[in-house]
Parts: structure tokens; C-alpha cells; sequence
């Protein structure tokens, strides 16, 4: 098939690998329009939650390259995979949440701990969401978010001048996706599997 000259980017002067790059585009691409939509900045505190997982794991990478300290929530088993990314604290998924502690949230579970997300963003703070893994039913007291001055980002759309800036990065060879296994295409039975197994931290790879 063919493609609009304009919505191909050129990587081939990208230290990553085939392997890498085909790894980038979903769960980094959401990860920096989370980011971008949500202004983080060099000392900021940001949490992430489902750090994880492939966005979550991108998210945190690409918020220690804005000078942002992070926090993850993640389950037991994989807090130290989210360590290695660079988070400075994270938090198991049952924790309670601090309050006030946040200038952002980037947020891929939702679900029933929404109304604590809300409560542990600092005063002006700004939630992103782009997924609810959780639940997408939430319960909101609009108090603690007009009365804060809180801002709510819903992102899936992401802007060419966003994703360029992701492009960057890779040609630079500034991000580094986490790739869990690498299986040859006749394989992916195999490979759905181990992905809904959910034992995994970060991207599986098909091979033609």
C-alpha cells in the first residue's frame, strides 16, 4: 500500500536496532503525548501508573529525559523492572497514595483508585489519561478538581510537531525501548499468549 509523504518519518540515522524502533511507536508515542500534553517539566514530581507495562515503562524513561523524579505504581513482581528505568519510588498497587505530592499524573489503569489520583495532585497539577485498564466507570467529587484547579487531559491524538519530537529522540538514540522476547512470526499464538499472561515487562516482538 501507499502512504502520504508526509506522514513518514525517516529514521535510518537511529542507533537502534529493526527490533527497537518497531518497538517505539505505540507504547513510546503514547508515553510523550501523555508528557507533552501535560507540560512535564525539569523538576516536577510525576506519578505514573501501570509503570510496568509498555507505556508506563516509556513514560518513565521519557520523563527522567524532561528532568521530571518519578513514581510508579506497579505490581510486586515487576517493581524492580521499573527501578531499572530510572523510577526513583515505586509504589505497589495497593498502597495508598499520598495527597498533594503530585504536578502530574499520566495515567493507563483507572478503575477504583481514580478519586485518590485526583486527591494526590498538587494544587494546579494535571492528570493525563489514555487509558483504563482498571475500569473506565470512575467516581469523581468535582470539588477536589475545580477547587484545586486541577486540569484533565484525554489524549489519543497525537499531533505531527509531538510525534516529531519522539523522532528526535530516536534518532539521537535517546530512548531505549524494553523488549521482553522476540518471537518469529510463525509463533504468535506463542506470543498472544505470553502477552496475556501478563508476566512480562515490556514489548514483545513479532519477526517476518
Amino acid at each position: 500500500g501507499l502512504l502520504p509523504e508526509d506522514e513518514i518519518f525517516d529514521v535510518s540515522a537511529s542507533p537502534l536496532s529493526d527490533e527497537e524502533i518497531a518497538a517505539i511507536p505505540c507504547g513510546f508515542g503514547t508515553a510523550y503525548n501523555l508528557l507533552s500534553r501535560s507540560g512535564v517539566c525539569e523538576g516536577q514530581e510525576v506519578l505514573i501508573t501501570g509503570a510496568s507495562g509498555v507505556v508506563g515503562l516509556a513514560a518513565v524513561q521519557l520523563a527522567l529525559l524532561r528532568g521530571a523524579q518519578v513514581t510508579g505504581i506497579a505490581a510486586d513482581e515487576k517493581s524492580a523492572v521499573v527501578r531499572q528505568a530510572g523510577a526513583k519510588t515505586v509504589l505497589p498497587r495497593a498502597a495508598a497514595l499520598p495527597e498533594r505530592q503530585f504536578d502530574a499524573i499520566l495515567d493507563v489503569v483507572a478503575g477504583k483508585v481514580w478519586p485518590d489520583l485526583i486527591r494526590a495532585l498538587k494544587p494546579g497539577g494535571h492528570y493525563a489519561v489514555s487509558g483504563a485498564i482498571a475500569g473506565p466507570l470512575v467516581e469523581a467529587d468535582l470539588r477536589e478538581i475545580y477547587l484545586t484547579d486541577i486540569t484533565i487531559h484525554g489524549c489519543s491524538f497525537m499531533s505531527r510537531e509531538v510525534f516529531s519530537g519522539l523522532v528526535d529522540l530516536m534518532i539521537e538514540g535517546k530512548v531505549k525501548p524494553t523488549i521482553a522476547k522476540t518471537y518469529p512470526l510463525r509463533d504468535i499464538a506463542q506470543a498472544q499468549a505470553e502477552f496475556q499472561s501478563k508476566k512480562s515487562a515490556g514489548k514483545l516482538i513479532l519477526l517476518p
